[in-house]
């Protein structure tokens, strides 16, 4: 087993390795003077099992043509099998024909990793279950939530209802609802083009109530703000906190989301963020988890078995 960072996060890289009790493997990412990629293993990967860390970032489809690129060359240099560690998933909302004459990018981005050599991929809360369908290789969708449980039953907040930002969520949000022991509302939202959503309705009780909206990911953090203004509407406590698996915080989000002033913002490492990037961020670290899923597939063990019941 080998692991190798591609240069989108190799911090999260290095610390999947250190937990695995190895070194990561060496490799040369750099762009020709004309802006083309070029990757080379700089040793043998023989019969080896490859696992190559990479991530969605702000500017994704670079990462995802040198990820193509490091599939093809472990594949030509005979690795036994490549496995993709991808915790944030890039292109995964636009996952159906939304509007006509749209592509479905999700697919085409899961065609392309396996025609570039993937033989599995680690990812971690895709934006829809769907996505899995759209691949013919296994997939192992962890689920980040009992990383936020266990974070936010430390903090002891009373009268806390999670909120679910839309109704497609709402399914995934009420499960981490269980799994804290707390009350669930949903909010009715209008979107009328891309980054732009109006919080129509709000369905449960928040009055009163401290709220914690629970998202997969804030991008531009206009989805965010829309409900945190519906919620203090209607009546709940001003202290709101926002948590999400992927913080990618693209435009105006970090401005947006100072001004708006969360009580706490948590986000995973899914993405490269500098924890100084807002006064009140908590950023939970994946790589323990992804290493014991390493571990879970090196030993032909149970994935599931690391979740709690």
């Amino acid at each position: 087993m080998r692991i190798f960072a591609g240069s989108s996060h190799p911090t999260l890289a290095a610390a999947i390795a250190k937990e695995l009790g190895t070194d990561l493997g060496k490799l040369i990412t750099k762009d020709f003077s004309c802006g083309e990629r070029y990757v080379r293993f700089q040793e043998s990967i023989r019969g080896q099992e490859v696992y190559l860390v990479q991530t969605g970032i702000l500017h994704p489809s670079d990462a995802l043509l040198e990820l193509f690129l490091l599939c093809q060359a472990a594949k030509l240099s005979f690795a036994s099998k490549v496995h993709v560690i991808l915790p944030h998933f890039p292109y995964a909302r636009q996952d159906r024909v939304a509007q006509p004459r749209e592509p479905i990018s999700a697919k085409l981005m899961a065609s392309l990793l396996q025609t570039a050599g993937a033989d599995h991929v680690i990812t971690l809360n895709l934006h829809s279950d769907q996505i899995q369908g759209f691949f013919t290789i296994p997939v192992d969708a962890l689920d980040a939530r009992p990383l936020f449980a266990d974070i936010i039953k430390s903090k002891k907040i009373k009268d806390l209802v999670v909120v679910a930002p839309d109704i497609g969520s709402a399914k995934h949000v009420k499960k981490f609802a269980d799994l804290i022991g707390s009350d669930l509302a949903i909010l009715h939202k209008s979107r009328k083009e891309h980054h732009q959503s109006e919080v129509l309705h709000v369905v449960g009780d928040v009055d009163g109530k401290t709220c914690m909206i629970f998202d997969d990911m804030i991008d531009t953090a206009g989805t965010l703000i829309s409900a945190k203004d519906a919620l203090l509407k209607h009546g709940a406590k001003p202290h709101v906190y926002a948590a999400a698996v992927h913080g990618i915080f693209s435009g105006p989000a970090i401005e947006r989301m100072k001004q708006a002033d969360f009580a706490e913002v948590i986000v995973t490492d899914s993405i490269p963020l500098d924890p100084t990037t807002l006064p009140n961020l908590t950023i939970l670290p994946i790589a323990p988890m992804l290493a014991r899923v390493v571990q879970q597939v090196e030993s032909n063990k149970s994935v599931t078995e690391l979740y709690p019941e």
